[in-house]
């Protein structure tokens, strides 16, 4: 993600925007000049203009016959009739809470996550964790559709103290709704997420990053970059993978595109692409990955 470095030579400040790319383990950057001693109000333009430079690269990613087929998408979405939305509600929720928890290793299945969601049935021989990860994924996501701001600290922490409510060991309830306080490890993965000292500032760079980008990227590019780069610092002690999908939603739903659901059964290859993004710096395979799960989706919500 990029973020503004400042350099002091004597009494002068030489202002530089940054993008740091994380390979192999080795981090390298790459480096616009903003000028030098810049006012504040001039700094967020000359931010603007270098992010463009930056990331220039990110908006090739999508091809012409992709984005007239998004647009298409777009269109057909804003067709769907009001009066049908409580049924696509429950439709594409029972089956986004079911893939979302799956993921993270629930095993509730479409029917019985239903049950839950709208029946207030509960399966026999499943644990009140799971029950949990159902009701608080509704109360999470009912947030994040009723939402009408824009993505901050606070609506990130919000939603993650919803989704991991009641499910969370003992000694780890301090840090629901806040950023973690310890290192936490993504199993299955060759690296290590941000640590605790690192997080705060690697979470401001990504949503000032999204703030300056967000009427310049694509939507679909928008959200991949940010669901990687997220997932990649893992902000949360518990709930990073839930709380990204919501988000990645989210961004998707605020620039008119339908929300989509990562299928659990193609949990692996959305694992593959999340690491070509995060580790190897090449973000199409998610691009493309979004992009067919929107070709191939029902328009619900």
């Amino acid at each position: 993600m990029s973020y503004t470095e400042i350099q002091r030579k004597g009494s002068k400040k030489y202002y530089y925007r940054v993008r740091s790319i994380k390979m192999k383990g080795k981090v390298t950057k790459k480096r616009v000049y903003l000028g030098e001693n810049i006012e504040k109000n001039k700094l967020r333009e000359s931010e603007k203009e270098a992010d463009k430079i930056l990331n220039k690269s990110l908006n090739s990613l999508l091809s012409d016959s992709e984005r007239k087929g998004l647009e298409q998408i777009k269109k057909e979405y804003k067709t769907i009739p009001q009066e049908t939305f409580e049924n696509r509600y429950e439709t594409f929720l029972a089956k986004f809470t079911c893939d979302s928890n799956a993921i993270e290793g629930n095993t509730l299945d479409l029917k019985e996550t239903s049950y839950i969601l709208f029946e207030n049935r509960t399966p026999k021989g499943k644990s009140l964790r799971e029950i949990n990860e159902v009701l608080n994924h509704k109360e999470a996501f009912d947030f994040v559709l009723n939402y009408k701001k824009d993505i901050t600290k606070e609506f990130m922490c919000e939603i993650q103290k919803k989704i991991v409510k009641n499910t969370l060991r003992k000694d780890l309830e301090n840090q629901i709704g806040k950023y973690r306080i310890v290192q936490v490890y993504i199993r299955g993965a060759d690296f290590i997420p941000s640590t605790p000292e690192e997080l705060p500032m690697e979470m401001r760079n990504l949503l000032r990053w999204y703030t300056l980008n967000k009427n310049f990227l694509h939507p679909l590019i928008l959200a991949a970059y940010f669901h990687a780069a997220f997932e990649a610092i893992h902000p949360f002690v518990d709930g990073n993978g839930r709380t990204g999908r919501l988000l990645l939603n989210f961004i998707l739903s605020k620039n008119a595109f339908p929300m989509l659901v990562i299928p659990n059964k193609r949990k692996l290859e959305y694992y593959d692409c999340l690491e070509q993004a995060q580790q190897k710096n090449n973000l199409k395979p998610f691009i493309k990955f979004l992009y067919e799960l929107l070709i191939k989706e029902q328009k619900y919500i």
